[in-house]
């Protein structure tokens, strides 16, 4: 059974060899830890890094544009970003549209050029999709992160963006439709190239409670959530959801709206209510904690939370999936820990 294959039963529920886990190294590690630590312990993990082959050389991390220190971006919507560290993605600090009497003579990118945050070269993206299905990968796609409201966010800033939503302004309507008219057309564009996994990654969530009130999640958003996921649907594409914070009041709304597999962190949440909302129902891509164990603990409580994880929302039928970022901060011995128990776990229903 082939990675995809795996893949695709875990979400189906029908019966995969192994979780499905992800190990995701954020590209400030790099320059964070010593490099020849880091290869080592991938080195030693080959069910998580199976394409990984030790170099001698230094690695050179490959950085978005919005994630380079103190280079402000500007992406294809006119929002500028900065961060103060290489490979931490940056936060918009100008909003090309703070001031509604910009709108009139403002203009979206074109989807058939940009993506969004950068240039797209269409006719890679259906090399790129035709040599996974060849290789036995997933032919995976995605949306860019923050594809619609936080997408809003930034053209006309937070505040302005919710008392707009609470004020009924009507130009937010004409500046949706345009958002969601740009991120269809990527979605259709994916859809004819053979994708068959699309991602839609968008944080809504806080620490505690979502950014937005679920009443104003209803009427503005979640009516272009489903018109973008409607066409993945109609070609048997899944429809994977990734959201960081607490999402808890949001979720029925984006099932409702399409979602197939939903990727949300683990103790924000609750364990245990995701066990309750979505075991054995709806295939869970769980966002393994960064916050407090993986950070602050030890080896054995990380291994605790990672099986306790496992045992509450695996089966052998399928429906689990998981995935860690490492960030700067870390100690690279609960790294190896996370690695550890990924890899054990990853077979206890096998």
């Amino acid at each position: 059974m082939n990675h995809r294959e795996n893949m695709l039963r875990a979400v189906h529920f029908e019966r995969p060899a192994y979780i499905p886990m992800s190990f995701h190294i954020n590209p400030a590690c790099w320059h964070a830890y010593p490099q020849d630590a880091l290869q080592e312990l991938m080195a030693e993990h080959p069910f998580l890094f199976p394409d990984f082959e030790p170099s001698s050389a230094p690695v050179v991390p490959q950085y978005g544009p919005n994630q380079r220190a103190d280079q402000p971006y500007t992406d294809d919507w006119g929002c500028v970003w900065e961060t103060t560290d290489d490979g931490i993605t940056g936060t918009v600090t100008r909003h090309p549209l703070a001031d509604w009497d910009d709108f009139e003579r403002y203009r979206p990118p074109d989807p058939n050029e940009v993506s969004g945050l950068g240039p797209i070269d269409w006719e890679q993206v259906a090399t790129t999709l035709k040599e996974a299905r060849e290789e036995g990968r997933l032919a995976a796609a995605s949306l860019p992160h923050g594809h619609t409201f936080l997408l809003l966010q930034s053209l006309r800033g937070y505040e302005n963006l919710v008392y707009d939503m609470a004020d009924d302004e009507p130009r937010l309507c004409d500046l949706i439709d345009m958002v969601g008219s740009f991120n269809l057309a990527l979605v259709r564009h994916y859809v004819d190239l053979g994708a068959e996994w699309i991602g839609y990654p968008e944080d809504l969530g806080m620490q505690v409670g979502p950014m937005i009130s679920p009443a104003h999640f209803r009427r503005y958003i979640k009516p272009v959530y489903q018109r973008l996921m409607q066409p993945a649907r109609d070609a048997g594409c899944i429809v994977h959801m990734h959201s960081d914070g607490d999402i808890r009041a949001l979720v029925d709304d984006l099932i409702e709206g399409g979602v197939q597999v939903i990727n949300l962190q683990d103790l924000v949440n609750g364990i245990d209510w995701i066990a309750d909302r979505f075991a054995g129902r709806v295939c869970v891509d769980l966002d393994v904690d960064r916050q407090a164990v993986t950070r602050y603990g030890t080896p054995a409580q990380i291994d605790a939370l990672i099986r306790e994880e496992v045992e509450k929302l695996a089966s052998k039928e399928g429906g689990l999936m998981m995935i860690y970022g490492l960030y700067p901060g870390v100690p690279l011995e609960n790294a190896r820990a996370l690695m550890d128990a990924m890899t054990r776990y990853a077979t206890f229903y096998a």
